[in-house]
Order: structure tokens, then C-alpha cells, then sequence
């Protein structure tokens, strides 16, 4: 345990900011405390921390928790590393652009982490991975049509998504190129290649269901060394649907781990 809390800065008062930042204020992580929270929406006394500009964020804190979004990874990453403040990322679909996570991976003095999100078995993939690459390694997640509609989608694919009376595949491809394209809904995709360290050797599927009441995630890998498969079944986030109510309690368990509470499976 650190003898002198950790001062957390959280970015994003959202579904998943509002349970981290909640959580950390309520002293409910041994070695951390909630010092800030920054929002571009004036929040007044909806937080219990000061709201302060992402500058004085970084100032301020010991470490950054990123619950806001790609778009914050790639314009303040390297920013808060440099500063020498470390940085928890939730929105791993960030790392689908290479050469910012080598820029992320290679930044300091601060340090890098990332939250495993709505799925587990990503310790184990990392570990196999020290035997050499899988020959194999599939993701199928399957949500709520009305939660994978997208800008890009034309007439007839989102006519199929609103209509649909079963299960249907809405896209498939590689983690390179699946999260760009449902940037809320696939960071899965990117921590499952995070494990593995190979964008492009993660099959991904996305499949629409009418019934899926919960966000199923699916992961199968095999290779020389064995074979795995691991399954998630969550509740989507009542304010949020295109995220799981499991998340925030990731990044408190990331938050933990990182805080020295004893008693973490690492």
C-alpha cells in the first residue's frame, strides 16, 4: 500500500466516470483519492471534487484516469506521460492507431496502463504470448441493434439493424479496423490485440440481436501451445447501453492494482 494516497484525476463525468469517481471520493480504494474531475460540461456541484481544466489535471494528480473517450487518448496521452504523471487508459480502442501507442508505450517518465474492461482472459493471452504467436484468435461480440447504429451505415444496413428479427452479423474484419468504426462499442477488440500484440491476427465479428438483453463478448484463441475460450455475458449500462455496467468497476479494480491494494490477482 502507498503510505501517501495516490491523487487521482478523473476525465470524464459519465457512465463510467460518475461510478470510478463516486467510488474513489467514498475512500473506497485503499491508497487512492479522488483530487479532480474534468468534464467539458459545466458540472457545478454534481462532483464531489473540484472540476478543473485537463491542465491542471495533470499538475495536480499522480495519476490520470481516461473514462471519456478515444479522442482524449489521442489528444492528451503523451501530453500527461511527459509530464511525468501516469495514465490509466479505458478507451483501449485508441491503440488501434500503432503509431500512437508506440509514441504511448515509449512516452515518460509517467507510466501507462490499461483497464481489461468488459472481458477477462487477457492476463492469460499475454502470458501464452511469451510462447510465440496463436495460430488463431477470434472475438465475437453481440449487443442491441439500436446500440451498433453508426454515422457511416447506409439506408439498407441501418433498415437491417432496426428491423431485425434474429441474430445478424453487422461486420466483421480485423482489431485494426473494427473499433475505428463502432468507437464506442468495440474496445474490446483493441485490449483483446493489446493481449496477443497483434492487431491484425484478432478476427472480429459484430453481430446485432434483438434479444441480447446482455452484451456478449466471446473470445477464442488456439495455437501449438493450447487452446482458450473465454465468455462474457453483461448487463449494458442503464444511461449508457453501448457500454457494460461492469466497466467502472474494471478501472476500480485497475485503480486498486495499480494503488497497491493487497490481495489483487495479477
Amino acid at each position: 500500500m502507498n503510505p501517501t494516497p495516490l491523487k487521482v484525476g478523473l476525465v470524464g463525468w459519465g457512465a463510467i466516470g460518475r461510478v470510478v469517481g463516486t467510488a474513489l471520493a467514498a475512500g473506497d480504494v485503499p491508497g487512492a483519492t479522488l483530487a479532480c474531475v474534468v468534464d467539458n460540461r459545466p458540472l457545478g456541484g454534481a462532483v464531489p471534487a473540484a472540476q478543473v481544466p485537463f491542465e491542471d489535471a495533470v499538475d495536480r494528480c499522480d495519476l490520470i484516469v481516461e473514462a471519456a473517450g478515444q479522442g482524449v487518448v489521442r489528444a492528451w496521452g503523451e501530453r500527461v506521460l511527459a509530464s511525468g504523471t501516469d495514465l490509466l487508459i479505458a478507451s483501449t480502442g485508441a491503440l488501434t492507431d500503432e503509431d500512437l501507442a508506440k509514441r504511448l508505450l515509449a512516452a515518460g517518465p509517467g507510466r501507462v496502463y490499461f483497464t481489461g474492461g468488459a472481458v477477462g482472459g487477457l492476463d492469460l493471452l499475454q502470458a501464452v504470448r511469451a510462447f510465440g504467436p496463436l495460430d488463431e484468435v477470434r472475438l465475437t461480440t453481440t449487443k442491441l441493434p439500436a446500440t451498433l447504429e453508426q454515422a457511416w451505415m447506409d439506408e439498407a444496413l441501418l433498415h437491417r439493424l432496426r428491423t431485425a428479427t434474429g441474430p445478424i452479423e453487422v461486420l466483421s474484419g480485423t482489431a485494426r479496423d473494427i473499433p475505428v468504426k463502432f468507437p464506442r462499442s468495440t474496445n474490446v477488440a483493441a485490449s483483446v490485440a493489446l493481449a496477443v500484440g497483434d492487431l491484425d491476427a484478432v478476427q472480429v465479428r459484430v453481430v446485432a440481436d434483438p434479444a441480447a438483453v446482455r452484451t456478449r463478448h466471446v473470445i477464442e484463441a488456439s495455437g501449438p501451445h493450447g487452446a482458450y475460450r473465454f465468455e462474457a455475458a453483461h448487463t449494458p449500462d442503464a444511461d449508457n447501453p453501448a457500454t457494460s455496467r461492469v466497466v467502472p468497476y474494471a478501472v476500480l479494480r485497475s485503480l486498486g492494482a495499480i494503488a497497491g491494494r493487497p490481495g489483487q490477482i495479477l
